[in-house]
């Protein structure tokens, strides 16, 4: 499988995953960094997954599950926003917490990465990530992603203060 690394793999949504996905998706601790405000539903969640398949031309986004050596779902990495007239797209990355600190998300990122660039020949792409999360920033840093700006009070944390949103991208060279 082209994206498989040494203890972590991508591959496709399947039915299956409907428990994981709802899991994942309502957990309150992200919310605030995916614009998410209410729950989702597992009926949401399976129209989700009946249309999962639907070519990345065609919908514009793609989600793969992160899967650890035990062929355990751990997370969901995205593109969204993908842009083939200009060869980019966005990245969104979420892993469990018990699964975070242990690679799965380097590993998958890069992996990501490398579809991007041979498969898809995107020219870039690009993530938003809340300045607090400096765990997140270090990945996409160490992944080569460059700061190239920030939005100031971007997003409302629940506590009602607010969180500047860091841009990141990476260019891939020619």
């Amino acid at each position: 499988m082209f994206l498989r690394s040494e203890h972590t793999y991508l591959r496709a949504l399947e039915p299956t995953d409907l428990d994981f996905l709802y899991t994942l998706e309502n957990d309150t601790s992200t919310w605030h960094v995916g614009n998410t405000l209410t729950p989702y539903s597992k009926f949401v969640l399976e129209q989700y997954l009946e249309n999962a398949a639907l070519d990345i031309y065609t919908v514009k986004q793609l989600r793969l599950v992160i899967c650890n050596q035990a062929k355990e779902p751990i997370g969901a990495i995205d593109l969204f926003d993908f842009d083939p007239l200009h060869h980019r797209a966005g990245i969104g990355i979420v892993v469990s917490a018990q699964y975070r600190g242990k690679g799965h998300a380097s590993e998958a990122l890069n992996l990501l990465l490398g579809y991007c660039q041979h498969t898809l020949q995107l020219h870039q792409v690009y993530c938003s990530i809340t300045a607090s999360n400096h765990s997140s920033i270090k990945l996409f840093e160490n992944a080569g992603f460059e700061e190239i700006g920030i939005r100031r009070d971007w997003l409302r944390k629940s506590d009602g203060t607010w969180d500047n949103v860091v841009e990141m991208q990476r260019v891939f060279p020619v």
